[in-house]
């Protein structure tokens, strides 16, 4: 079984925050879905299970496509591959672009899982990240998509933003349990470059976090998870029984996937492909039949280096036994060599050769992957 992700190309206004690929301007919006499909159809191929698992419309903002344009990507994608009731399908949405009529819609033309794109309960906050809602307006698209039916409804939430205090933190929180949800993801901020927050920062108009503050953020999140019956299977993912991000444990556990649309990136196994991060050279490739992804073919050091990066940031962790079948003698001798010292302090957990981080390891996961990588 293998996944479909589909990066819409389109938002409203820019958050401060973010890097992903998108435009302002739909201008082209036709003309890319148009392209999405021929896409679709050209490497109906890449895949080598022709029965999907899961389909993921990510962006960018995927909520600012109507119901008919969602549809035919659908179909299209129906033509080349089996879908049935049991295939995930998620469309990320932001609170402002979603009424009980779209929604009813939606749900109609086979969208099953919701990922709110909340970030904060705080107005302050979501003006200083330039979000195009409110709080209020998020609480509502909860409730209205409760309300229509759907079950599988998960949010983005963030901490470790400037001027956040603990306490802030704590009541975004009791907001999100108080709306019965079975499923959210939280991140900390990043600071990344080309944003106009990263330019903030370097002119010093704005202060981020400390380390310190956002690690007591982060434990407060764990605290309150576990309270609330949330499973932590991955750093930023927390969810309760049976509604665990199916598309996203395909990634962590590298199942196969294509990605459609500008800046999408697909892998099959042994080969990594990621597509143009222009909508104009997209959509002028599509037109004309020209190229417009490039591949890479991984070695076998860097097929370990994803396994590592992906598998030890859940909850199931690294397995010595896979290292051991897929890679070779050397590869599984390093891992046992490096993961030594990070055993020793107590923020990685050995059992049946599992390796697992720790609570105090959580919160260096990214350090710790890092140092077991073979550069």
């Amino acid at each position: 079984m293998a996944s479909i992700y589909i990066h819409i190309p389109y938002c409203k206004q820019q958050c401060n925050y973010c890097n992903f690929h998108f435009r302002i301007s739909q201008k082209d919006k036709t003309e890319m879905i148009n392209c999405m499909k021929k896409e679709i159809t050209q490497r109906a191929d890449y895949l080598d299970s022709k029965e999907l698992e899961t389909i993921y419309f990510g962006g960018g903002t995927p909520s600012i496509l109507s119901v008919s344009e969602i549809k035919e990507l659908l179909t299209t994608i129906n033509i080349h591959y089996s879908i049935n009731n049991k295939t995930e399908i998620t469309l990320e949405c932001n609170p402002d672009d979603i009424s009980t009529k779209k929604l009813i819609a939606l749900k109609k033309n086979g969208i099953n899982r919701l990922s709110i794109g909340v970030q904060s309960f705080h107005d302050k906050d979501l003006e200083f990240m330039n979000r195009s809602h409110n709080s209020k307006e998020a609480i509502n698209c909860i409730k209205i998509a409760k309300k229509v039916g759907f079950k599988n409804i998960t949010i983005d939430l963030m901490y470790g933003l400037p001027n956040q205090s603990l306490r802030d933190w704590q009541k975004s929180l009791n907001i999100m349990f108080k709306l019965d949800i079975p499923h959210f993801s939280a991140y900390a901020l990043t600071i990344e470059p080309k944003t106009a927050l990263y330019n903030l920062v370097k002119k010093k108009k704005v202060k981020i976090l400390s380390d310190e503050k956002t690690i007591s953020q982060f434990n407060l999140l764990q605290e309150k998870a576990m309270k609330n019956e949330f499973v932590h299977y991955e750093i930023s993912n927390f969810g309760k029984k049976d509604f665990f991000s199916t598309h996203n444990i395909g990634y962590w556990e590298n199942k196969h996937y294509l990605g459609i649309g500008p800046s999408a990136h697909s892998f099959n196994g042994s080969s990594r492909s990621w597509n143009v991060s222009s909508n104009k050279e997209y959509i002028s490739a599509l037109i004309n039949k020209s190229t417009y992804f490039q591949t890479e073919t991984l070695s076998k050091e860097q097929q370990y280096n994803e396994y590592i990066f992906t598998s030890l940031r859940t909850v199931w962790g690294v397995d010595l036994s896979i290292i051991q079948q897929k890679f070779n003698k050397k590869i599984a001798s390093y891992f046992i060599c490096e993961i030594e010292k990070w055993c020793a302090r107590k923020y990685i957990s050995i059992n049946k050769n599992k390796y697992t981080l720790t609570k105090e390891g959580k919160a260096f996961a990214d350090a710790i992957a890092s140092d077991l990588f073979i550069v």
